[in-house]
């Protein structure tokens, strides 16, 4: 009779410590969100990539793959700025619209949600910082194209770093502002070029790296999007409280737009390469939450033949626009069993917000309809 007792008091004990490990797992929540865009790139770009890469792709790598749903409030097809302000706000909204509802109100972002817990944050991008999707995470605006307003929104929000094109619309402005002047007022170090980006300098960073676009990797982008990541990274994780980030592939979109698949190919190639440094940390850490994404697909890439041993394939794109595909989903890290399957894009922003454990308030934000 001890015996059964000793034997059931055993099962007891380990079932309670097995439990209290899956609570644990459950519970856990992410201290840092890298949130990874390519901008255009559904399925078809992805492989067209694995295709004709010599190695796997570091995207390969993910256990955790779901699909989202891209339409915009107002349109089957959704543009940029709508996507961007879905995944930012959880709100669908109105094509051309930056983080504003449909009734042009100003919808509260991840990032501003992280700059109220204290958390460090950042954008990346290879357009314009400017451009529909960074903006989506830091600007309100009811057309996309607003660049000058979108500069101004910048400095209502105390981000910590931010890297991209879009110095012009800082300091050649109608309304004759230097806005250079008031991020150096806020304490930013302004630095031109990525490589002239000190990781060791205190405060914060506005880092420009074109004056309007940055070139594409076919004329001499260089690694800049993958050396971004990292240095972004190396900034943002000194705040002990943690972190969101969110870097962009833009240029995987105007491939699209092109129609031109070396273009499509090398701009999907180089945002992998960004992704395999997020990766490298994120394993490294094991506190932070990475999500691999797209706002859209453009272009109806096909492919419609190919050859694995000589790594060449055949296209055909059907438009020069975007399509309604869903595009792909990778996670890894606290929270990423979450974005297995298949959802609206808003979706995103919820899984995002529980990941942190960060709780919805009403947002102050003003109606752009009334400007």
């Amino acid at each position: 009779m001890k015996r059964i007792i000793i034997v059931l008091a055993v099962f007891a004990l380990l079932f309670s410590c097995k439990q209290d490990q899956t609570n644990q797992i459950q519970t856990q929540k992410a201290k840092n969100i890298i949130l990874m865009i390519g901008d255009g790139m559904g399925v078809s770009q992805l492989y067209a990539a694995m295709s004709v890469s010599e190695k796997p792709l570091h995207m390969e790598k993910f256990k955790v793959v779901g699909l989202q749903k891209t339409y915009s409030a107002s349109d089957y097809i959704t543009d940029s700025g709508a996507a961007g302000t879905a995944i930012a706000t959880g709100v669908k909204t109105n094509n051309q619209s930056i983080s504003v509802d449909t009734a042009g109100n100003a919808v509260k972002t991840i990032l501003e949600y992280a700059e109220e817990y204290k958390l460090a944050t950042g954008l990346v991008s290879t357009s314009s910082i400017l451009h529909a999707t960074p903006a989506s995470f830091i600007a309100h605006e009811l057309h996309r194209n607003n660049y000058e307003n979108i500069a101004r929104d910048f400095l209502d929000v105390d981000i910590d770093l931010f890297i991209g094109g879009g110095r012009k619309h800082f300091v050649q402005r109608e309304d004759g502002l230097n806005l250079l002047d008031s991020l150096r007022q806020r304490k930013y170090n302004i630095v031109n070029g990525i490589e002239n980006l000190n990781t060791r300098n205190d405060g914060k960073y506005a880092v420009f790296t074109a004056e309007g676009h940055n070139p594409e990797i076919l004329n001499g982008r260089g690694d800049m999007l993958p050396q971004s990541t990292q240095k972004a990274i190396e900034i943002l994780k000194k705040n002990d409280t943690g972190f969101f980030l969110m870097v962009e592939g833009s240029q995987i979109d105007w491939a699209g737009h092109d129609n031109d698949i070396d273009y499509v190919i090398t701009e999907t190639i180089d945002f992998d390469n960004a992704v395999a440094k997020a990766l490298e940390f994120a394993k490294a850490d094991g506190e932070t939450l990475l999500i691999v994404t797209s706002d859209h697909e453009t272009g109806g890439l096909t492919i419609v033949e190919g050859n694995m041993e000589t790594r060449t394939i055949e296209t055909h794109f059907s438009t020069e626009h975007h399509t309604s595909n869903m595009v792909p989903v990778f996670a890894y890290g606290p929270g990423a069993e979450e974005f297995g399957g298949i959802y609206e894009n808003t979706d995103i922003f919820e899984k995002m917000m529980k990941a942190f454990g960060f709780e919805k308030k009403v947002f102050s934000g003003h109606n752009q309809a009334d400007n």
